[in-house]
């Protein structure tokens, strides 16, 4: 039986701030074309200073990922960090129903081992984590998208967050923040955009030193990917829950809205006590922290086919739950299958939840269920 974590040794974890272990890639792998930009150079700077082995591409093209080994060719991609410039394509952004108006990319992968990983048959080729040099014409493409949206632009319980912008759909940008200096960049252009506009990304990394100081004038939400203890161990190479904690309330004090993403929801054993003790810590490390702007996403896990096929072949031998006999199966508003939990699951998680949020931090919003 997995040991829960009390609410006291989680107060006592969150209080400690330790030194975050910082991702270092065996391999980077920089496009001439990135060095024609300005960040991009910053990037290969940035590596250089950290002793990381970098290799000069002579076309734009990224080539040799492959392996007929799965695995191999799996641990290999996700040791390697390319910089990249975005295509054009990137600059036309997508709706991302329900967390923002709309989506767009600081980087492509991430450099954790997550077991239920959604970028699984998402992203084409080996997982290898694409950073964009072009940072100047990501940002400056956001202006032509203000005012426009469904989620929060058209609503009247989420008109106050302005038009907002998701940037974590395929990365997580905080764990290749010290690689990169994006996300640096994306909240000064927010804090310095005159407009009713938010930044909005989440993580499973701790590493938010070099954020605190930032003018960010409240326009960036950091919202943090948590999960009850019984599921770490599907979480590998991300910060420990009890860090990621830590940082929400350092972020907080800062002034930074907040946020939980309670993802992704599975029916571990004794579960609703195991999420009640995730909300008690959160609770305590904002305890201490006047009025928190806080919201809470609720995400259950879900797979399709083709996620669950590349997830296998990632992690063979993993115990996470993906049997189809055990689920109820959808179609997608874009008539794909995806498989989640059977309603009358769904609908005790969704009460309790709710429920436990209400009593444990009754100032937090829940802006969605799914």
């Amino acid at each position: 039986m997995t040991l829960l974590l009390t609410e006291e040794t989680h107060t006592r974890q969150t209080d400690r701030r330790r030194p975050t272990r910082l991702w270092h890639p065996r391999r980077v792998l920089v496009t001439p074309e990135a060095l024609d930009h300005a960040h991009g150079r910053q990037i290969v700077a940035r590596a250089e200073a950290l002793g990381l082995p970098i290799e000069r591409l002579k076309n734009n093209r990224l080539t040799g990922l492959r392996d007929e080994n799965p695995r191999r060719a799996y641990a290999q991609a996700k040791a390697t960090l390319a910089v990249v410039t975005a295509p054009p394509t990137k600059l036309k952004l997508q709706p991302i129903p329900p967390s923002a108006d709309w989506r767009f990319d600081l980087a492509e992968g991430c450099p954790a081992h997550c077991q239920y990983c959604y970028l699984a048959g998402s992203l084409s080729g080996p997982p290898v984590t694409r950073v964009y040099a072009n940072l100047d014409a990501i940002l400056g493409n956001l202006e032509s998208y203000l005012g426009q949206g469904g989620v929060t632009s058209a609503s009247e319980a989420r008109a106050a967050e302005g038009t907002t912008f998701e940037a974590s759909c395929y990365t997580d940008p905080l764990g290749i923040e010290h690689l990169t200096g994006s996300l640096s960049a994306a909240i000064r252009h927010f804090g310095a955009w005159e407009a009713p506009v938010q930044l909005r990304f989440t993580t499973k990394f701790a590493a938010v030193e070099p954020l605190l100081d930032l003018p960010h004038r409240g326009r960036t939400r950091i919202r943090f990917s948590v999960n009850a203890a019984a599921a770490a161990h599907y979480e590998g190479g991300t910060a420990p829950l009890a860090d990621r904690l830590s940082a929400m309330g350092a972020l907080a004090r800062a002034g930074y809205p907040v946020g939980l993403t309670i993802a992704p929801i599975l029916p571990v054993q004794d579960w609703p006590d195991a999420y009640d003790v995730l909300l008690r810590a959160a609770a305590a490390t904002l305890a201490e922290v006047k009025e928190p702007d806080l919201t809470v996403e609720l995400i259950t896990h879900r797979f399709t086919p083709g996620s669950k096929t590349v997830l296998e072949s990632w992690y063979p031998g993993s115990d996470l739950p993906m049997r189809e006999a055990e689920r109820t199966r959808k179609l997608t508003k874009f008539g794909s299958v995806k498989y989640v939990f059977p309603n009358e699951l769904m609908k005790a998680i969704r009460a309790h939840l709710t429920e436990r949020v209400a009593v444990r931090l009754p100032f937090a919003r829940i802006l969605y269920w799914t």
